[in-house]
C-alpha cells in the first residue's frame, strides 16, 4: 500500500511502561523525529495516544527508511486518513485492498484478514463488529480469489478508530524499538576504531542515552587516516541520534609518560585509566552522567574482571559496558547490521597498540596501579590533553 497523503503512524513500544512519565518521553521522540526528517516539505508531527501522526508532502519511501532508524518506535505504517464513520472506513479499505489484489497470485487462493482496533468507545461499532463489516464489504468481490485467515495472512488490512479520525493501512513495518534518545540522559562513549565501541554506542542510544563519542589521537605515531576513520563511524551512527559529537584528545605525552614511569605490563591498563579520568572531564562539557566502553568480559588481556576492576576504578562515573557478555560474533552481526562493521573492519591502528607491552599483566592489583601513577602528574597530563581537545560535529551520510 502506498502511503496516500504521505500519511505515517508510528507506534509507541515499550514507552508504555513509563507511566507518569510517559509525556516526557513522548514529547523528545517527537522532537527526534522532526530531527530525523528535517527538510521534508510539509513537515508535521503530532503526538495521539499511543502513537505519532507524522505527514509530508513527498519522498514518504525516505521517511519510512528514516523513521526506521528512530529509536522509541515500535511499528511503522503508512496510512490513509477518514472520517470515523463505517462508509468512509469501507471505502478507503477497499482501495488499499483493491491496490494490493492487483499485485496477489491470480494461481492460488490468497489468505487475508482484516483487523479493527476503536479507541472511540462511542463508534457504534466493536472492534470485532467493524473488523467483520469491513472484510464483508472489500471481500465481496474477490470471493473466488481468497481465503479468510486471521493467524498467517498474506494481506492484512487493519483499521484503527480514534476520536477524530480513522486510519487505514495495509502494512506494519518494524521499528527500531528501545527509548527514545536523550529521554534518559547523556554518555561519553570511548570510541576506537574498532568493532566493538560502536555497538556499545548504538546500544546505548537505544536505552534512552544520547551518546557524545570521545577518541584518543597518538600523532605522529598515528596518522590523520586514524581520525577519518573514526569520523565515517559516527557518520554510520548519526542515524540513530540528532546531535552527533567526536572529541578527539591528543594522548602521545601522557602514553610517553606512562612509558617512562610504570611497569611495561601495566602500560594498556594504565592508558585506560587516565582515558577515564579524561571521559570524566568531557562529560561535564557534555551533562553526562555515564561513560560507555565496548568491552566484553575476558575478549582481551585488559578485559579480565581484575583489570576492568582497576579500569573502573580511576573513573568518578559509572562506567556501562553493553557488550559486557557478548560474544565476538554477536558483536560482529549487530555491527554488520547497523552499518558500522566494514569501516571498523578496515585495518588502522588505535592509540592502545602505541609502546604496547608484549606480555600485558593479566591480573592487575590495583594497589599497584596506584603505585605506577605516584609517579606521574596526573592533573597536569590530563589539563595538557584538555587543552589540546579538538571537536568535530558530525551528520549522517
Amino acid at each position: 500500500m502506498s502511503p496516500a497523503g504521505a500519511l505515517i503512524l508510528a507506534r509507541y513500544g515499550e514507552m508504555w511502561l513509563k507511566g507518569k512519565n510517559r509525556r516526557d518521553f513522548e514529547r523528545t521522540l517527537a522532537r527526534n523525529v522532526r530531527a530525523a526528517l528535517a527538510g521534508h516539505p510539509g513537515l508535521l508531527v503530532e503526538r495521539e495516544h499511543g502513537q505519532l501522526r507524522v505527514q509530508v508532502e513527498r519522498r514518504p519511501e525516505e521517511a519510512l527508511r528514516r523513521l526506521g532508524d528512530v529509536f522509541g518506535i515500535s511499528s511503522l505504517s503508512p496510512a490513509r486518513g477518514v472520517e470515523p464513520e463505517l462508509g468512509a472506513i469501507a471505502e478507503a479499505a477497499r482501495s488499499a485492498f483493491a491496490e494490493l489484489m492487483e499485485a496477489a497470485p491470480r494461481d492460488r487462493r490468497v489468505r487475508v484478514r482484516v483487523e479493527a482496533k476503536r479507541s472511540d468507545k462511542r463508534f457504534p461499532f466493536t472492534s470485532p463488529e467493524l473488523a467483520r463489516r469491513v472484510a464483508e464489504l472489500i471481500l465481496a468481490p474477490y470471493v473466488e480469489r481468497v481465503t479468510v485467515d486471521l493467524d498467517d495472512a498474506e494481506i492484512s488490512i487493519g483499521v484503527t478508530v480514534r476520536d477524530d479520525r480513522a486510519y487505514v493501512f495495509a502494512e506494519r513495518r518494524t521499528g527500531a524499538g528501545g527509548l527514545p534518545v536523550g529521554s534518559l540522559g547523556h554518555a561519553v562513549c570511548l570510541l576506537s576504531g574498532g568493532i566493538d565501541s560502536p555497538v556499545a554506542a548504538y546500544l546505548s542510544m537505544k536505552r534512552g542515552l544520547a551518546v557524545a563519542f570521545l577518541s584518543f589521537h597518538s600523532y605522529p605515531y598515528l596518522g590523520e587516516s586514524s581520525k577519518r576513520k573514526l569520523e565515517r563511524i559516527v557518520r554510520a551512527l548519526a542515524r540513530y541520534q540528532p546531535r552527533n559529537r567526536l572529541y578527539f584528545v591528543p594522548f602521545t605525552p601522557i602514553q610517553v609518560a606512562i612509558r617512562d614511569a610504570a611497569p611495561t605490563g601495566y602500560r594498556t591498563i594504565l592508558y585506560r585509566r587516565m582515558m577515564q579520568r579524561i571521559a570524566g572531564r568531557v562529560a561535564v562539557l557534555e551533562r553526562a552522567g555515564a561513560v560507555v566502553t565496548g568491552e566484553s568480559l575476558g575478549q582481551v588481556a585488559s578485559q579480565t574482571l581484575e583489570n576492568l576492576t582497576c579500569i573502573e576504578a580511576a573513573s568518578e562515573l559509572p562506567v556501562l559496558r553493553p557488550l559486557i557478555t557478548f560474544d565476538k560474533s554477536e558483536t560482529i552481526a549487530l555491527a554488520r547490521r547497523i552499518g558500522t562493521l566494514a569501516i571498523s573492519s578496515e585495518p588502522e591502528p588505535d592509540c592502545c597498540t602505541v609502546f604496547q607491552p608484549a606480555r600485558p599483566v593479566i591480573r592487575g592489583s590495583l594497589k599497584l596501579c596506584d603505585a605506577a601513577e605516584s609517579a606521574l602528574d596526573l592533573e597536569g597530563l590530563i589539563d595538557a590533553a584538555m587543552a589540546g581537545i579538538e571537536t568535530v560535529d558530525l551528520r549522517a551520510d
